[in-house]
């Protein structure tokens, strides 16, 4: 590899203009660090909300503060297109399921959406809607993206595409080869809708600063009267690398797995410490960079994988989620800055002991606040992968640490399954069930995503646990591998082992554990804010079950009376006789 790097200059601008909001939004990503930049490359973003959708400003907010976060966060063995469609993915999943959460409100979040990603000797564009990226190279433009809209007539057109109209998107993308001089203009309609293309190619062959190319588009646009929002973003090409990383990129695919580590050992500028968990899928190793001390986590793939395609891309996958979850209640997945030789990934050292173990030391049943305490910490980090779209698959206690201070991190994200990569929740594909069977919803053990209701069934497993020392349907559930065995399974009162637990936390309990996904919670809000105070329905309904069976008893005393009553009167008949 060469020391070269490719150098930009760039401007960008994002206003109301003639109206009263900014429905637009843009976002720039120049990275801090040459192996981000050499890896991952430069981004720009720019989305317009759709008009016609309440919440179309949020949306193109949203999707730009996304891509930037996220596309960064992906694995450097992942190219550009595989990384930027994923995370596209995601946020058009995030925009889908916002829209669908407010139905009766008819609030649609809905946005155009354009990137350009410089990444070597490339640059490369995601496109949906009719915003768009221009090319312009030695005094000559062209449009690079294709507007996604519908002509019915000169007076009416609709939008073909937008992030957040289906489940699915379908990106325009495409990658064009760069040289120094090159330009690149993307823009809203409110710009390019009131700008002839001649006039634009005029205004970019000017050799000027990016930010006066800026400010001349906008006035053009409103010279020629734009009533829209006015956004655009301006980059210039000063040099590029002499090397392209097009063939090393491929490379990282085919990392080879570290071999056997032990004490003492470098590996990429971390020497080992010591060995901290092996099995047949995993190591893991505690290591201290050479050069700050700084000590980390190394997990490495076991190489009785070494040739299975599906696990190496799974392993890839676990940094890449990890790396997009920000949370106190979450291990921390670090990002290497050093060229890799291995595949592996490192994350923070948590300097304590697993939920499972703890718990067993612990006399039963834990006092209520502490309990409460744990189950607040577990909720919190499982709501940070619900935010991201994610759903954990495999919480249980063993897959918890608690350290020194307390504070409780979830780990492990091998089984993690994220929405927007399957665009919708489908059936589990998997050589074996994830997650145990003790604590992970039984609809994954039947073959069926339940999506987040499947983490808040463990949450209240864990929580059931926590109370009481005992699991909701006991060592049966181990047994269990159809759908007749799970018909079979009978809720053990959690006041039966623990006779402190009032009936409203059991039935939220109840709710939170049901095999019956209509009946279980909806959100893990809702199973908090039940296990925190009580419900008013199970309250009522406790009413109405004493009601119920205070009337029974009546019934049944006064049955009891009457009988006796009969047996009587036929015995004093039979004695006269």
């Amino acid at each position: 590899m060469t020391e070269s790097e490719l150098e930009l200059t760039f401007a960008s601008l994002s206003e109301a203009g003639m109206k009263a909001t900014n429905e637009d939004a843009v976002a720039v990503y120049w990275p801090d660090s040459g192996h981000i930049l050499r890896h991952k490359g430069a981004c720009f973003v720019l989305a317009d909300g759709v008009s016609t959708a309440e919440a179309g400003q949020t949306a193109s907010a949203l999707a730009v503060k996304n891509f930037i976060q996220d596309y960064p966060q992906t694995p450097d063995s992942w190219s550009v297109n595989h990384s930027a469609q994923q995370v596209v993915a995601t946020i058009n999943t995030q925009l889908y399921q916002l829209s669908h959460q407010f139905q009766h409100e008819q609030k649609g979040y809905l946005c155009t959406f354009t990137a350009l990603v410089l990444k070597s000797q490339s640059a490369y564009f995601f496109h949906a809607g009719d915003s768009r990226v221009y090319h312009w190279r030695d005094g000559l433009l062209s449009q690079l993206s294709q507007d996604h809209t519908t002509i019915i007539s000169e007076q009416r057109q609709f939008l073909g595409r937008a992030l957040g109209m289906d489940s699915k998107v379908e990106l325009q993308n495409g990658s064009v080869a760069i040289k120094p001089g090159d330009r690149f203009l993307l823009s809203s309609d409110g710009i390019h809708d009131f700008i002839e293309d001649t006039r634009l190619q005029q205004f970019l062959s000017q050799e000027a600063d990016p930010e006066y190319i800026c400010a001349e588009l906008k006035a053009e646009a409103l010279a020629n009267g734009s009533e829209d929002n006015l956004s655009a973003i301006l980059v210039v090409v000063q040099a590029v690398p002499e090397q392209s990383l097009d063939d090393y990129s491929q490379q990282l695919v085919r990392l080879p797995f570290p071999p056997a580590l032990s004490a003492g050992m470098k590996i990429d500028g971390w020497r080992v410490i010591r060995e901290i968990f092996a099995s047949s899928r995993s190591h893991l190793y505690l290591v201290e960079d050479e050069a700050t001390g700084q000590q980390l986590i190394l997990k490495c793939p076991s190489i009785n994988y070494e040739d299975d395609a599906l696990y190496i891309d799974r392993f890839i996958r676990e940094e890449w989620i990890g790396l997009r979850i920000r949370s106190p209640h979450v291990v921390r997945v670090f990002r290497q800055q050093r060229t890799r030789h291995y595949l592996y990934y490192l994350m923070e050292y948590i300097d304590g002991e697993t939920l499972e173990h703890w718990f067993a030391r612990q006399p039963k049943p834990l006092k209520p606040s502490v309990a409460i305490g744990l189950v607040k910490q577990i909720a919190a980090g499982v709501g940070a992968f619900h935010r991201q779209g994610a759903v954990h698959q495999d919480l249980k206690p063993g897959n918890i640490m608690m350290d020194k201070e307390g504070t409780l991190k979830i780990v492990d994200f091998g089984s993690v399954y994220v929405a927007g990569l399957a665009e919708i929740y489908s059936p589990l594909q998997h050589e074996v069930a994830l997650g145990t069977i003790d604590y992970s919803d039984p609809n994954y053990i039947l073959g069926h995503n339940s999506g987040e209701q499947g983490d808040i069934y463990s949450v209240a497993t864990i929580a059931y646990e926590l109370f009481t020392g005992h699991l909701p349907y006991g060592e049966a559930i181990e047994n269990c591998t159809t759908a007749r065995d799970f018909d079979k399974l009978r809720y053990r009162s959690a006041s039966h082992y623990n006779g402190v637990i009032p009936a409203w936390f059991d039935r939220a309990l109840r709710r939170g554990v049901s095999l019956n996904l209509n009946e279980r919670y909806q959100s893990l809000q809702q199973l908090l804010k039940d296990l925190q105070r009580p419900n008013p329905d199970f309250l009522h309904d406790e009413v109405k079950q004493e009601r119920k069976t205070s009337s029974l008893l009546f019934w049944q005393l006064l049955s009891g009376f009457w009988f006796i009553t009969l047996i009587l009167v036929i015995w004093l008949f039979l004695l006269r006789r």
